[in-house]
């Protein structure tokens, strides 16, 4: 039985410990198990409880207040009628306790809240005695009469910062795939390399041997006979360089599938994908609506008018502070709640600067200054945004054409050589002519295997800047619950 499993991992050229691994395996790996996937989802699980933590503090909030007990004895010092000073002695007990719930006014960035509680304070000693006060109900309002609404201005910021996390997410996702793609061709080139140099020197070794043959024969110069030597030389010294790159190109794409160390990646020569040539103006659109920039340059903008409405606000101050309800006392805890009287206090602050040297007024433009400053900086960005995406659509759909050249000239080049070879043993060129040959069969190779690349990076670029899939016609999202709840 284990001979016939050697035998039949020989037939099939995969040693134990050998995976073959497809492109599409490859990306789907690096997604589920990168490192740069991991970061990815923690940026956007910490998104998200930014979002929720604003979204509940839209919502009313519930307190519960206590103290239970405060325990007091010692001695203060009383000022009597008189104008002389007495000691009084201090041995009680405090209790008291309040239910809050506390709600931000949407509309005017104010604070209401109602308030619920009971107080008790207790003498100790011989003439101990209790005594209650209640405040059955206490409504309060704060209110800012000329300064920013911070409630208004963070519902429109956090929701659009949100979706722009989600959007940053998928394009990152996308980027996973364009490094899984370098690091699956950096192997993948390199294992053709090594191919090819063991090839090369296999060839060049049976040429030497033949050249030998003819030289003592006086068929061929000694000069071509040494330039042969050299061949294989230099295939032998390709041969090695190539291993030490596959080994480390192997490491790379290992680590970052975090895959274990024992397993040697097989990669395949994938094909090119069956998408349409993209036009700029669809891809433009998509991005506009789905990339995250186009959110990043609308939060900016909000967050710069954000920052001249509070510099203006600053300007004049007047906060308003309310409360009404009733309170009652007495030596019981259900008399307290009797006999209520009413409990009102109404502050009016005001803060206006009347020498503060253009302070205040210099912060707004100041504000001003930088909103103008962030407006330039968004068009540019915009403008370059555009440019580079009308460069990578022309390079994408210029890509298939160079794919489709280079695939031609590799299979030219692989037939010139091959028939070099055969040309060469009957002594009919040269050995500069056989080398020139296999020189342009292994760029021929490598330069196939660089178009294929770019083909599959701009591909998966193209997703990341549109969160478009131009081959199903379909958004590039998913099922973020799952990443967020993880």
């Amino acid at each position: 039985m284990i001979i016939a499993v050697m035998v039949a991992l020989g037939a099939t050229g995969i040693r134990a410990g050998e995976r073959t691994v497809t492109l599409d395996e490859a990306v789907a790996m690096a997604r589920a198990r990168s490192v740069d996937a991991a970061v990815a989802a923690n940026e956007l699980r910490s998104a998200y409880w930014e979002y929720r933590t604003y979204r509940a503090n839209l919502l009313p909030e519930v307190t519960l207040t206590a103290t239970v007990p405060s325990y007091t004895r010692r001695y203060s010092s009383y000022q009597l009628d008189d104008g002389s000073y007495t000691f009084l002695r201090d041995n009680n007990i405090m209790l008291n306790g309040a239910l809050t719930v506390t709600q931000r006014i949407w509309a005017t960035g104010g604070t209401v809240s109602v308030t619920s509680s009971l107080d008790l304070v207790r003498r100790l000693g011989e003439d101990g005695s209790s005594r209650y006060m209640s405040v059955p109900v206490a409504v309060r309002l704060s209110q800012p009469v000329f300064g920013v609404n911070d409630v208004r201005w963070d519902r429109r910021i956090e929701p659009v910062r949100y979706r722009e996390a989600r959007a940053a997410y998928i394009s990152a996702t996308e980027q996973v795939a364009m490094r899984a793609v370098q690091y699956y061709f950096d192997l993948l080139s390199a294992r053709e390399s090594r191919s090819s140099s063991a090839q090369n020197v296999g060839n060049a070794e049976r040429l030497y041997e033949t050249a030998k043959v003819r030289r003592s024969m006086g068929y061929i110069s000694e000069n071509d006979l040494m330039q042969i030597e050299i061949n294989l030389l230099n295939s032998r010294s390709a041969l090695t360089e190539s291993e030490s790159r596959v080994r480390a190109c192997m490491f790379a794409l290992r680590s970052f599938l975090d895959m274990p160390d024992d397993v040697d990646i097989v990669p395949v020569v994938p094909d090119a994908v069956d998408a349409p040539d993209v036009d700029y103006g669809e891809a433009l659109a998509r991005a506009l609506d789905n990339n995250a920039m186009s959110m990043n340059i609308r939060r900016r903008q909000l967050e710069a008018d954000y920052e001249v409405a509070k510099a203006r606000g600053d300007l004049r101050r007047i906060n308003l502070f309310v409360q009404l309800g009733y309170t009652g006392t007495d030596r019981t805890a259900g008399a307290a709640y009797g006999n209520l009287r009413s409990n009102q206090v109404v502050e009016v602050g005001v803060s206006l600067p009347l020498l503060d040297w253009g302070k205040r007024r210099g912060r707004v433009n100041v504000a001003r200054s930088r909103r103008d400053l962030v407006a330039d900086q968004l068009r540019k960005e915009q403008a370059d945004f555009r440019q580079d995406l009308f460069v990578l659509v022309e390079r994408f759909n210029n890509q298939r054409g160079q794919l489709a050249l280079s695939l031609r000239a590799d299979e030219i080049a692989r037939r010139r050589y091959e028939s070099s070879v055969e040309t060469f043993l009957v002594g009919k060129i040269s050995a500069l002519d056989l080398n020139d040959s296999q020189e342009n069969k292994d760029s021929a190779r490598a330069k196939y295997l660089d178009e294929m690349f770019y083909y599959w990076y701009y591909f998966y670029q193209l997703r990341s800047v549109t969160l478009w899939d131009f081959t199903g016609t379909r958004p590039v999202d998913g099922d973020l619950e799952p990443v967020i709840r993880r």
